[in-house]
């Protein structure tokens, strides 16, 4: 799970980014002081995502502005609808638009997709995660998208869990020695981390069984019907997780399993952006 508060960090590293030694297509021909206001309008149907961000940005750069929000994060929102209108200095408005469309038509986008996986698994016990298949640098936002859309997050990173897969079980020599030594390390190292372990066939989940020792089993480009039957194997002793070939087409067949979770990376790397903007007038 990501931590809730909003990364300023990363939002002051966005706008130097962008702004760089200043804006000067702004301060060529506009008075510092001269006030003004915009609307963010919607134009397409989406799931709205980044509202608070938004404020956010426009605050740290004119912290005297005024924003008022018409929608909230997680509002299914029409084309022509407003989100929000923000007072502020027009060098604000001017200086934060882009960042404020970039990341709030990406997080919406992200939002929408989301809301459509996890309303394919409405009334099943499966709940559906998110990956770190994320843009570099802009993961917080991304997974923070997929909380509004309705989905969970599975880690972070590489350091809040002990994910062993594939490479890991077979660097290491097999699962055998992979799941001992991550259970000796988190004992002596990390006792707080909980070790999840990815199966290939239902005889690694036998294997993994016996060993023991590690809180959830991936399961790894099953079938939906190896995944019923791996589940069954498993009867509630550990967490399951079902992930790879997963698709909003066939999630519903996955989700009949009775599986803990479904992770499907899909949900951020595959999303489109919406189509957002944000029109300026003189206050």
């Amino acid at each position: 799970m990501i931590d809730q508060q909003i990364p300023i960090d990363m939002i002051v590293s966005a706008l130097r980014e962008d702004i760089g030694d200043g804006d000067h297509s702004t301060l060529s021909c506009i008075d510092a002081t001269v006030k003004g206001k915009a609307v963010l309008k919607i134009k397409e149907d989406c799931v709205m995502a980044g509202i608070d961000i938004a404020a956010t940005i426009f605050k740290l750069l004119d912290a005297e502005s005024n924003f008022m929000a018409y929608k909230k994060d997680g509002d299914v929102v029409l084309k022509g609808e407003v989100a929000f209108e923000i007072h502020a200095t027009v060098h604000a408005i001017l200086k934060g638009e882009r960042l404020v469309l970039n990341t709030m038509q990406r997080m919406s986008g992200i939002a929408t997709l989301t809301r459509k996986y996890v309303d394919k698994l409405s009334g099943s016990h499966t709940r559906l995660l998110d990956t770190r298949k994320t843009t570099p640098n802009f993961r917080w936002f991304e997974k923070k998208a997929v909380l509004i859309g309705g989905g969970c997050n599975h880690r972070m990173g590489l350091y809040d869990m002990i994910m062993l897969k594939d490479n890991h079980i077979d660097y290491c020599g097999g699962l055998e020695q992979a799941i001992g030594k991550a259970v000796d390390y988190v004992k002596h190292v990390q006792p707080q981390l909980k070790i999840e372990v990815e199966t290939r066939n239902l005889e690694d989940v036998k294997k993994v069984m016996d060993i023991g020792g590690i809180q959830r089993i991936m399961l790894d480009n099953f079938t939906p019907d190896d995944l019923k039957v791996a589940v069954e194997m498993i009867g509630g002793k550990y967490e399951t997780e079902a992930s790879g070939g997963i698709t909003i087409d066939n999630i519903e067949d996955y989700a009949r399993s009775g599986v803990d979770f479904i992770s499907c990376g899909a949900i951020i790397h595959h999303a489109v952006s919406v189509d957002l903007s944000l029109k300026a007038t003189i206050a």
